[in-house]
């Protein structure tokens, strides 16, 4: 990663204070702040419209951390832009306050559902970045420029056994090879598939704007200036060659795993029980028969085909996903 850490810090403390500072670009770069947090830069010619977004929950730093980063090195004029691109800082407040979210989780809210969340911060936040990102892709639309790629960066609540991995949402255009060989690129550990809508930006940009969208999840939630950025290199390199337009680093990592949603457990009231240790790791493989939730005398049991869990947690509002349970499936591309 080639930046300057004072200029990092910099536009982080910027951000972090709601200080919007106007920053010097390279010639042919049009930059316009959309919103407090949200920038749009376009060069002169692009092949590709790409979305990055970050801190949609506000205890995730690491990939804030790395956007931040980026903008410093695109700013300095180290980085080149070949691509239209949106930069998305996503929840300010919750990230200033080191807190998941402050009303509601903003993750749950995209797809228009923020109109039926409580009124606060993230429902008002979700809306907004809604309204961006279709003005974004429709002005890349009108200047002809194909394909659309969004990366929503996460960090996990929990340690994973498999530590960096994407999420494709449920969608019904196609997604191209070349974007695996992307995440390929990244070095990433795995890939799941969902099979079932959801409120995700991930999910809204693939649904609405027929995106190559995902949601990456690079190591585990710790607050900033704790995070070690080098184990996320291959994301970031990756990411930097497709914004200068250039060929996407080897892969130094064995080959990616590939799964996808068997079931979804979904609580619904406070009566559910969630039968794991607090400290289970994302994917860990679960005995078959395992009764792995309980609510109202409905079981949930671990399938023979699908035993690995993904996402636990008990503690979700009723109504949403307390954990997902994965079955192997094929490879997406040939490496």
């Amino acid at each position: 990663m080639t930046f300057s850490a004072e200029k990092q810090a910099d536009i982080l403390s910027d951000l972090l204070n709601c200080r919007r500072r106007d920053l010097p670009f390279p010639a042919g770069i049009e930059a316009t702040w959309l919103e407090e947090g949200v920038l749009q830069l376009i060069p002169r010619q692009a092949s590709a419209a790409l979305v990055l977004s970050a801190g949609i929950h506000g205890n995730e730093t690491a990939p804030v951390e790395m956007l931040a980063a980026l903008l410093a090195s695109l700013s300095s004029g180290q980085q080149p832009l070949n691509q239209a691109l949106l930069l998305i800082f996503g929840n300010l407040p919750a990230l200033r306050a080191g807190k998941r979210y402050l009303h509601s989780d903003m993750n749950r809210l995209f797809g228009g559902r923020h109109r039926q969340a409580m009124p606060g911060n993230e429902s008002r936040r979700a809306a907004r970045l809604e309204k961006v990102t279709s003005d974004f892709f429709q002005r890349a639309d009108a200047a002809g420029v194909l394909p659309r790629y969004h990366l929503d960066m996460h960090t996990a609540i929990r340690g994973s056994r498999f530590p960096q991995f994407a999420l494709i949402p449920s969608h019904h255009h196609d997604y191209q090879a070349e974007f695996y060989v992307l995440l390929d690129a990244c070095d990433l550990d795995a890939v799941v598939q969902h099979t079932a809508p959801g409120g995700t930006f991930s999910h809204f940009v693939s649904e609405t704007f027929r995106a190559q969208s995902c949601t990456l999840e690079l190591g585990k939630a710790l607050p900033f200036g704790s995070n070690t950025l080098s184990r996320f290199a291959a994301t970031d390199l990756a990411i930097r060659a497709l914004l200068a337009g250039t060929p996407l680093p080897t892969r130094t990592q064995p080959p990616m795993r590939f799964f996808t949603v068997a079931e979804s457990i979904i609580k619904t009231s406070s009566s559910f029980r969630l039968n794991l240790d607090a400290a289970v790791e994302n994917f860990t493989q679960l005995p078959a028969g395992y009764a792995i939730a309980s609510e109202n005398g409905k079981i949930w049991r671990v399938e023979d085909a699908a035993p690995w869990i993904l996402f636990p947690n008990a503690r979700v509002a009723p109504g949403l996903r307390a954990g997902l349970l994965l079955k192997p499936a094929a490879a997406r591309f040939s490496s």
